[in-house]
């Protein structure tokens, strides 16, 4: 063989010995012990441990044989390096992960597994207020939790529109439309009741509310863990009507010459601010005997009309559509929300991957990624 050790007396700092092997192999002084051999297919193999200090470029495959470790760069997220090329590989200390650059953003090693919990709300459109005297509209269901995203996935989101308010007093307020992701479904909230009839409110994720009229209509049923029923009507003058179910509660009864107000929605802080979603309708009210209109719930319900229309509700809340008022001639009720969906995320998992515009923004280590229309999300 072929060496190069350092000397072992006083007179001698390198000693160098050839042979025709070919190899160059780097020994250590007194016993000859090799600390790394190069080889004639230019292989480098080192013996024991080696240290590497700042920025080296290897190029080709590198293998460890040892049992031991591999010691990579550490550091927090402030000190991840700016010029990234694909691959590069660290350990994140403030995510306690081991995290590569994947060409357009830092992925943790959960990621690279397979997948990644993120937290959704998923609301449905609103339903519309019914027509005349009208009873309100149901609240959009509303469905909050956790689910594991697969990496790769790409998930199709639909945000259901609001249902139209009624234009005819013989026909109820249009149940909203459902809002489905991660195969889930929030269902449409339910239509408020018509005073001719009287015609009845539909159910839905929360229900609609009996319209105004001489004889009895009770509010309609909403979803189970989605939402809750509308409230009834009363059938004496000055005729109120019910309110709207909300996410929350049940929508409000008719009482004296008051109209029942939505149900209270669901508050959620998945944005990082507090904000509720689909309250119910307000009943209508009317100035031609007297009734007090409703007032929408909170979380985008639309308020009773008095004399004229029913308000419509918040858009993208799921809010129900305000019932409508009655001045000796026919009203409209108020539309519904429409819906929204709502997915936060890992920043360090987030794929910046998605179709339909959604809005995204930051909440501390999350990324949040809302829909007001439809589109999608790959993980």
């Amino acid at each position: 063989m072929s060496y190069i050790a350092s000397g072992n007396t006083v007179t001698t700092s390198i000693k160098i010995s050839g042979d025709t092997t070919g190899n160059l192999i780097f020994t250590t002084s007194g016993a000859n012990t090799t600390a790394l051999t190069l080889d004639t297919a230019q292989t480098a193999t080192f013996a024991n441990n080696v240290t590497i200090s700042g920025v080296t470029a290897l190029n080709g495959n590198i293998t460890s044989t040892a049992t031991g470790f591999i010691q990579i760069p550490a550091g927090t997220t402030a000190q991840r390096p700016t010029a990234n090329s694909t691959g590069y590989t660290r350990y994140n200390t403030s995510l306690n992960a081991l995290e590569s650059w994947s060409g357009t953003a830092w992925v943790t090693a959960a990621s690279q597994n397979g997948s990644y919990t993120a937290t959704y709300l998923l609301v449905a459109g609103g339903g519309g207020g019914g027509n005349t005297l009208g009873g309100a509209g149901g609240a959009g269901g509303l469905l909050t939790g956790t689910s594991s995203l697969i990496v790769g996935t790409t998930y199709t989101v639909t945000v259901g529109a609001g249902g139209a308010g009624s234009t005819s007093d013989s026909v109820a307020g249009a149940k909203g439309s459902n809002s489905t992701a991660l195969s889930l479904t929030s269902i449409g909230g339910g239509g408020g009741g018509s005073n001719s009839g009287p015609t009845a409110p539909t159910s839905g994720g929360s229900g609609g509310g009996g319209a105004g009229a001489g004889a009895a209509t009770t509010g309609a049923a909403g979803t189970s863990g989605q939402g809750f029923a509308g409230g009834n009507n009363s059938t004496s003058s000055p005729y109120p009507s019910g309110g709207g179910g909300g996410a929350g509660a049940v929508g409000a009864n008719a009482s004296g010459s008051q109209s029942g107000a939505g149900g209270v929605g669901t508050a959620s802080s998945i944005t990082g601010s507090s904000v509720t979603y689909a309250g119910g309708g307000g009943g209508g009210g009317n100035s031609y005997y007297g009734a007090t209109a409703g007032a929408g719930g909170n979380g985008g319900g639309g308020t009773g009309g008095y004399a004229g229309v029913g308000g419509a509700a918040t858009v993208n809340t799921g809010g129900g559509g305000g019932g409508s008022g009655f001045n000796g001639s026919p009203q409209n009720g108020g539309a519904g929300g429409s819906g929204v969906f709502i997915l936060s995320v890992p920043t360090s998992s987030y794929s910046n991957t998605s179709t339909g515009s959604p809005t995204v923004t930051t909440d501390g280590s999350n990324t949040v990624i809302k829909f007001t229309a439809s589109g999608s999300y790959t993980a």
